[in-house]
């Protein structure tokens, strides 16, 4: 008996101190908001940084999509925000910095001596602002242009041919291909009405989206795209897009979901989507025909602009407690070094940003396997940080009113002029509204 007490007392001890060394270690909470096999690529890297040292632990936390998480954190407010780190979009990026939860990462850099040249400077420029960089760059993406490779070749086509959406349209014709009954079996095209290709284009047009210099010398005030002629090229764009619908297919609003469906299923010959999506979109096509990637076209032939970064971005979060926000800053060092950063591009399709990846193995054998990704890297590095994109405050709800009236636009309830009105109506007073509550 007293053998048995003897070995409870000691396993009693054991199990106290490893509680105790558990204890010990400081919690992050990480608030992510990626879904399916880009989650599990997080997950995978925060286990992996969990086991590499056993003085912070991470606790990755799934919150929807970004909204929902920018949403959380409002519904907490300042005295109970409930994360360490949060992941969010580039477009939250103004109302994030306004809103005063964040400690900025310049910070910490400054603090660290950390080498800010191995991110990719296009990426970067875009979460400076104010001379600082506010948050670290991590899941990165740009709009490409899928193409059916085996059609193109049939066809003739080459990517030269696909530069403007002029080319585009007429390599859709092409492409279109017909049942016996005279339906459509193939189309060249599925088009998107997505408020990102919207910003995307303006910036391929080297026109700005908003005043102050893109928001980025000062808060905007308004948008830009109605006085210097954008949104009404885009709007004839989508016009034509419209009277061309045998051949065109109109996808979906506010994402690309669908039109990549149909490009995996052979429906569609071309379909615009981002660069994340080019690891899915090979393996989903599988050996029933060749994928190919371009660059994101150009609206008009003399356009000379380029295209900025979507995708996420990791804050930290001012918890007052330094500890947590150092070791937040830890984890995501990890999260960015070459080795990670080609493991979760290869998996993902995004971005690596971390220069250095490309120099290793794992990021050299996915560029010479899958050429697309080398594609989406040469369009990023042919953009340059000049057209590093804009800044607005109430940029989900801007576009919304893109998605809304673009559709109404296709669908012939405005002319494209009527659109331009109507939307840098509901632009204006959006920023306008926001702007008198908050500065």
């Amino acid at each position: 008996m007293k053998k048995l007490l003897a070995l409870a007392l000691a396993l009693i001890m054991v199990l106290s101190i490893g509680s105790a060394l558990a204890d010990d270690k400081i919690t992050v909470t990480f608030w992510y908001s990626l879904s399916g096999a880009n989650a599990d690529a997080i997950k995978d890297i925060v286990d992996r940084y969990n086991a590499s040292q056993d003085k912070i632990f991470v606790d990755a936390q799934y919150q929807g999509e970004y909204d929902d998480a920018i949403n959380k954190l409002k519904a907490a407010g300042m005295g109970q925000l409930p994360c360490d780190i949060v992941h969010s979009y580039e477009i939250g990026t103004r109302f994030i910095i306004d809103s005063g939860w964040i400690k900025p990462m310049q910070d910490f850099i400054d603090a660290d001596g950390w080498d800010t040249s191995v991110i990719e400077p296009n990426l970067l420029a875009y979460y400076t602002v104010d001379g600082k960089i506010n948050s670290m760059p991590f899941n990165c993406s740009t709009p490409l242009l899928y193409f059916n490779a085996t059609a193109f070749e049939e066809a003739g086509i080459t990517t030269d041919d696909v530069k403007t959406i002029d080319g585009v349209l007429e390599a859709a014709k092409k492409l279109t291909t017909y049942n016996a009954d005279g339906t459509v079996d193939r189309y060249g095209l599925y088009i998107s009405n997505y408020g990102w290709f919207f910003e995307q284009w303006v910036g391929k047009m080297g026109r700005e989206y908003v005043n102050n210099g893109n928001g980025r010398e000062s808060y905007a005030t308004k948008v830009m795209f109605g006085e210097n002629g954008a949104a009404l090229d885009i709007f004839n764009m989508w016009k034509k897009f419209a009277d061309n619908k045998e051949y065109v297919m109109y996808a979906e609003r506010g994402g690309t979901a669908q039109g990549r469906a149909a490009f995996v299923a052979g429906k569609a010959a071309m379909a615009l989507a981002s660069t994340a999506n080019i690891a899915g979109t090979i393996a989903n096509v599988g050996d029933s025909f060749k994928v190919g990637a371009a660059y994101f076209p150009y609206v008009n032939a003399d356009d000379k602009g380029g295209v900025s970064t979507g995708g996420g971005t990791l804050w930290i979060i001012d918890s007052g407690d330094q500890a947590r926000m150092d070791a937040s800053y830890d984890f995501i060092k990890f999260c960015v070094n070459p080795e990670n950063q080609a493991m979760w591009s290869t998996v993902t399709g995004y971005f690596p940003i971390n220069v250095g990846a490309q120099d290793t193995e794992t990021m050299k054998k996915t560029l010479a396997e899958k050429p697309q990704f080398q594609v989406a890297l040469d369009q990023l590095h042919d953009s340059g940080p000049d057209y590093v994109g804009s800044l607005l405050s109430v940029f989900p709800e801007v576009r919304q009113y893109v998605e809304e009236v673009t559709e109404k636009v296709y669908n012939a309830e405005y002319t494209p002029e009527q659109g331009v009105e109507e939307l840098v109506k509901l632009a204006d007073e959006a920023i306008e509204n926001y702007n008198l509550v908050n500065y």
